[in-house]
């Protein structure tokens, strides 16, 4: 290992079996903390190239389970978001998708930090469950085309075990490593076809385009040297997806989108996603056409019911559906008020605050151990380019303790930017990356 150290910080290229001794050594122990540390950290600095990365990827692939999806009758189509603020789309797009017959079979994680879990969000309908079997997964997508899992434990152990080594040791923000942590995952996953949205901005892992477009491409050479089909979408993050930050509030607002209401970035996302995701499914010839049929399984009806049955399957309670006043949600409300003199408008949201303070509400994990209040959030009503004139409610906090909801009610105020002129539209869809696009 210190041979191994001492080559990649002189910028030397590893082969495949050295990479693979490095991340079987360490998943099995004898390879110590200290040693690795040094080694990720010669990596922040000197990066690595293609075929190292693809290595590094199919070594923590193969340390633990790979799942065979082949029982599946169908093209399964995947779809892994970087993680943002008020990112409900797995909610929505999963229930659209299935709702054309393309079989989405997800294996999701938990929230952490400022960004929210999809698993989190969907335990807030009564009795749900993301801890069903194999064989019940394999039957929910063949029988009703949709089921969402918890990541198995022995998904990629050597991830798991190399990230919180990352986390400790500022070696996070790395496009290599981000890359093979992200792509081991998901290749371990199953799925024939991967789409993945890839967040931008202030509110993102990657905070500026030119960094989220050099990680979407890499991963999309990993998926293709996989044999995978493949497409990235870089989206926008400087302001939260929607308007309901939490996990409860999130799960109600992509109920009313899948019932029609028009919340127009949610729906740009999910229908660009999508649009992908049926094109490699085999059930749309161009990505058009799928938008079109995307759309009209929520002016019809289909989407909703897609998402009763989704929820029926996996044991939670589909009234909830039909009537959101069901979900609990905080008992303290509180409006959040911006004052302007004349007419300003909003120019800026830092938008991992607005995270940050549903995390100090309860509603997200500071570590592994949190437990989680999924009833507490935000509910924005102003976002950028809107008018600030006076006294303006900005937004609704949903929470359990009072120090807790002033905390958060500061935090919400400091995070929105005001100035004179209206801000230029925000594009939600900022770079697409697939197979043929790639270099």
């Amino acid at each position: 290992m210190y041979r191994l150290i001492t080559k990649k910080k002189r910028g030397i290229s590893l082969t495949e079996e050295e990479i693979k001794y490095i991340v079987s050594g360490f998943t099995n122990g004898s390879i110590p903390d200290y040693q690795m540390s040094a080694f990720l950290m010669a990596v922040c600095f000197n990066g690595m190239n293609d075929e190292e990365i693809y290595h590094l990827t199919m070594a923590m692939r193969d340390s633990g389970d790979v799942i065979d999806l082949s029982e599946i009758n169908g093209i399964k189509v995947d779809k892994h978001s970087t993680g943002g603020v008020g990112d409900k789309i797995s909610l929505i797009l999963g229930p659209m998708v299935a709702a054309l017959g393309v079989p989405v079979a997800k294996m999701s994680g938990r929230g952490l930090g400022h960004t929210g879990g999809t698993i989190d969000k969907l335990e807030s309908i009564e009795g749900f469950s993301t801890k069903i079997t194999r064989d019940e997964f394999v039957n929910n997508v063949n029988n009703i085309k949709i089921a969402i899992a918890g990541q198995t434990e022995n998904l990629a152990p050597a991830d798991k075990k190399i990230y919180a080594l990352r986390d400790v040791t500022a070696t996070v923000d790395s496009i290599p490593l981000i890359a093979s942590s992200i792509m081991s995952k998901k290749l371990a996953s199953g799925a024939d076809a991967i789409v993945l949205d890839v967040k931008c901005g202030n509110g993102a892992f990657m905070k500026n385009e030119e960094d989220a477009i050099k990680l979407a491409k890499v991963m999309v050479d990993i998926g293709d040297k996989a044999g995978k089909n493949m497409t990235a979408i870089v989206t926008d993050m400087n302001q939260p997806l929607g308007f309901n930050v939490g996990n409860a509030l999130e799960v109600i607002e992509a109920i009313d989108v899948l019932k029609g209401k028009k919340v127009n970035d949610l729906l740009e996302v999910c229908l660009e996603l999508g649009a992908h995701m049926a094109v490699y499914g085999g059930v749309c010839a161009d990505i058009n056409e799928a938008k079109t049929k995307l759309s009209d399984t929520i002016t019809s009806g289909k989407a909703i019911e897609k998402f009763k049955e989704f929820v029926r399957a996996q044991g939670g309670d589909e009234t909830y559906i039909d009537d959101t006043s069901k979900f609990k949600l905080g008992n303290i409300i509180e409006e959040v008020y911006l004052e302007s003199e004349g007419v300003s408008y909003i120019d800026e949201i830092i938008t991992e605050d607005i995270g940050v303070a549903v995390l100090e509400l309860g509603g997200g994990r500071k570590d592994k151990e949190s437990i989680i209040d999924l009833s507490v959030g935000v509910v924005l009503h102003k976002k950028i380019g809107d008018i600030v004139e006076g006294k303006t409610n900005i937004a609704t906090i949903y929470g359990n303790d009072k120090d807790k909801v002033e905390k958060a009610k500061n935090i919400i105020v400091n995070a929105y930017k005001l100035k004179g002129e209206a801000s230029a539209k925000i594009d939600v869809i900022k770079k697409i990356i697939d197979i043929s696009k790639k270099k």
